[in-house]
């Protein structure tokens, strides 16, 4: 029987190749510049298997970054309501992910990027394409104060996570969501549609 080189088949190794791959392409070129096909290359498969196991580019970088939770599952009720609420929702759904087991996973990822340039870089391209993106797609501000407007929330909810889950600083850790939402709300918001200093 003559054995076929080129591609890797489908095999239990796969997976994990493509997802060495991934983490390797997503890290070098960032999220946007990634492409399956190039993944696929580096990982040495056919792009449909890359598809076959992971389905879209969002759901393989998700793999990739071993996120706890589909930040594009929960966004939608986020984005839902008025513009004027929309701190508070945010901070109300970043406690409810981080409070949770699945926290876990996010404070363990937090730690390794205060030490680690590869997972600081991949943690900025979650924050950036797969949260950030899609909170200030919906802000009616001026498209230029954006980078600014999403680096100041990102600094906001990491501190928040950082107080709340490494440091444990109290009264932040063991206050209620709801007190947190009501106090740390409104400086999110402020972020996203208040004034910026010209």
């Amino acid at each position: 029987m003559v054995r076929r080189t080129g591609r890797r088949p489908g095999n239990p190794g796969t997976r994990e190749a493509i997802l060495d791959a991934a983490r390797t392409v997503f890290a070098q070129r960032g999220f946007d510049a990634s492409t399956i096909r190039t993944i696929a290359g580096a990982a040495e498969v056919d792009p449909a298997l890359v598809h076959h196991y992971y389905g879209s580019k969002d759901q393989l970088f998700l793999a990739a970054m071993r996120a706890p939770v589909d930040p594009g599952e929960l966004l939608p009720t986020v984005l839902a309501g008025d513009q004027d609420g929309l701190g508070e929702r945010l901070v109300r759904m970043f406690l409810s992910v981080w409070d949770s087991p699945a926290g876990t996973a996010g404070v363990a990822l937090l730690r390794s990027a205060v030490s680690n340039e590869w997972t600081a870089r991949m943690l900025r391209e979650f924050l950036t394409t797969q949260v950030l993106r899609r909170v200030l797609d919906h802000l009616d501000v001026d498209p230029a104060e954006l980078p600014l407007r999403g680096a100041l929330v990102a600094s906001q909810l990491i501190g928040l996570g950082v107080m709340r889950h490494v440091i444990r600083l109290e009264p932040v850790a063991s206050a209620p969501p709801e007190t947190l939402v009501a106090t740390v709300g409104p400086t999110v918001q402020r972020y996203l549609t208040g004034e910026l200093p010209r």
